[in-house]
């Protein structure tokens, strides 16, 4: 019997590697805005937090609805021409979902560009359950977004795994009662995913065949 029979994966670097588009739209919309000296080494630690919580924080200001509008203007705009899977993503994607294993995304991304990104990848066949910002209350690190997968699933949380980049991914999954697993692609440094209370860490996505307990294709 295999160890875990779902796999929920959050999007943003983890299995779409955005990281360049996510640190482009911010420059853009904070340039004039933020303190000077701004740059990406600001923007990498809080990336995978909703995206009103980190334009408040790197504006100061309250009503950031305007640096939202401006950064998901270029987000859209530059889409297809940064967006692409990281390594195995769609291999082992293919291979879980043909042995069985229930899959889904978790995201603090709207559902738009959650769906435009998931279309032009090619993945959105395997997934099972999609939930993003737009579907919960609370997000990441919250337990709901997971719960809701999990419910939408019909899930046991001890057979399920929260796969993600960031520490809001890791908090998540272990909030909802899952094992949990860091990516050591992620910018931050799989040390913080450690630190987070991380579960596993994976070098490549094919390790978790080993992790759920499938034979290693």
């Amino acid at each position: 019997m295999r160890a875990y029979d779902t796999v929920l994966f959050d999007l943003d670097g983890t299995i779409l590697d955005t990281n360049e588009l996510i640190i482009i739209s911010f420059l853009h919309a904070l340039e004039g805005v933020a303190e000077e000296g701004f740059s990406r080494e600001h923007i990498i630690p809080s990336m995978g937090a909703p995206l009103v919580d980190q334009m408040r924080r790197f504006s100061g200001l309250d009503n950031v609805d305007h640096l939202i509008d401006a950064y998901r203007e270029v987000n859209l705009r530059l889409h297809d021409q940064y967006v692409k899977l990281f390594e195995q993503v769609e291999e082992v994607l293919a291979d879980l979902h043909a042995d069985g294993v229930k899959l889904g995304v978790v995201t603090t991304k709207m559902r738009l560009t959650t769906d435009r990104g998931l279309a032009f990848t090619n993945i959105a066949k395997y997934m099972d359950v999609v939930i993003t910002i737009d579907d919960v209350q609370h997000a990441k690190p919250h337990a709901e977004p997971v719960q809701k997968a999990l419910q939408g699933l019909g899930a046991d949380p001890q057979r399920a795994l929260m796969v993600g980049d960031s520490t809001v991914d890791i908090q998540s999954g272990i909030n909802a009662g899952v094992k949990t697993v860091g990516v050591s692609w992620s910018l931050k440094g799989e040390q913080v995913l450690r630190e987070a209370g991380a579960h596993y860490i994976i070098q490549s996505m094919q390790e978790l065949y080993d992790i759920v307990g499938l034979e290693r294709r």
